[in-house]
């Protein structure tokens, strides 16, 4: 697969070839509604992508669907080609190119190019007032699934140390991170959440060094913010601690001290859109949920949950779909100071904002 898109790419480059593209479309609608994905690493790897192409692959069950798929395209001009090959060669007429460096300004420029195909994003960047109307995003709250990783963490530790690593210091990873440990610290008040930032969304070597690091200064259970949690999830595996996990399915990867984990359910998206599209009906511009609109899930519980963790984290799910809030204030940094007044709910826009550690939380963000 890879292959053969990189060889439409080069033939795309040039003008005969695109020349020549231009009639290819035509056949393709007629019959189809065709989808592509674009994907910044590989579909395999445990996290981000895969969570991603485990939607994709239900969009194949839909009638008169076609998925056209690329892997490993870079955060550059190339994932232009990569668009512009599947609109001109396989007659796409909805993307979901779905790395967050996409976003600007390539798929900006191309929705403006193809004012007649639907390209949809999967954060919460699009603007009515500076956008183009077909583009868009959609963006599960992952927060809620991270607050009941952390309610079960917190039900699960023997030494009260929980070791948390991220990739960036930016307010969704933020929010995530104190998400995760209010929920610990409501059901286990002891709890410390030892964090430590990588600085990339991928750096396998550096997440390893990480995961060993807070095992050695007495974690019991690795939650983590990556790309790809699956050093982290092996690491803590091999290690003999228990783990959470983020974005898909790692349970596979850790028998034996696997808790639970925080994942997104793209598939609602996804299988959503491609029935408007059948249907010639206009798609959202944005679309966001969590548990209450099926668009985040927990992983099957594991053997490293205990049965108390069970209970509890099954009971906040429930909460959570109910719209009970997480952060509840007045709520305290980890310097003392308050930056919580009053009760955020489920989907405040100051949440956005987060650029704070919560109370809690052994780590710096500078």
């Amino acid at each position: 697969m890879s292959n053969f898109t990189f060889n439409r790419r080069t033939f795309l480059a040039g003008t005969g070839g695109l020349a020549l593209a231009a009639s290819i479309p035509t056949l393709t609608r007629a019959s189809t509604t065709t989808i592509g994905m674009i994907y910044v690493g590989p579909k395999d790897d445990f996290g981000w992508n895969q969570a991603h192409a485990v939607a994709a692959q239900a969009l194949k069950d839909i009638p008169d669907v076609t998925v056209v798929e690329e892997e490993n395209v870079a955060e550059t001009n190339a994932v232009t080609k990569s668009m512009e090959s599947m609109i001109e060669l396989d007659g796409a007429s909805l993307l979901f190119p779905t790395s967050f460096g996409y976003f600007d300004p390539f798929m900006i420029d191309t929705a403006k190019k193809y004012p007649d195909v639907e390209l949809r994003h999967p954060t919460s960047l699009w603007s009515a007032d500076k956008h183009p109307e077909n583009l868009g995003g959609y963006f599960c709250y992952l927060d809620q699934a991270h607050y009941v990783n952390g309610v079960a963490a917190g039900l699960s530790t023997k030494t009260n140390k929980i070791g948390f690593i991220a990739a960036k210091p930016i307010s969704l990873v933020l929010r995530n991170i104190n998400a995760f440990t209010l929920g610990a610290r409501k059901v286990n008040p002891n709890v410390k959440v030892q964090l430590i930032i990588t600085g990339e969304w991928s750096l396998p070597v550096r997440e390893a060094e990480a995961a060993n690091a807070l095992v050695d200064a007495g974690c019991d259970i690795l939650a983590c913010h990556v790309d790809s949690p699956k050093v982290v999830i092996e690491t803590a595996e091999g290690r003999g601690v228990k783990s959470c996990g983020h974005n898909a399915d790692q349970s596979p990867l850790a028998p034996n001290g696997f808790i639970t984990g925080a994942e997104l359910k793209w598939g609602t998206v996804y299988t959503a859109y491609a029935e408007l599209i059948q249907k010639g009906e206009k798609l959202p511009n944005l679309n966001e949920g969590g548990y209450d609109k099926n668009m985040v899930a927990s992983t099957a519980f594991g053997a490293g949950a205990s049965e108390n963790a069970i209970t509890a984290a099954l009971a906040a799910i429930e909460e959570l779909k109910g719209g009970a809030p997480i952060f509840v204030g007045p709520l305290k940094d980890n310097t003392g100071k308050i930056v919580v007044e009053g009760t955020l709910g489920l989907y405040d826009g100051a949440l956005w904002g987060t650029d704070y550690l919560i109370e809690g939380v052994d780590g710096s963000i500078t």
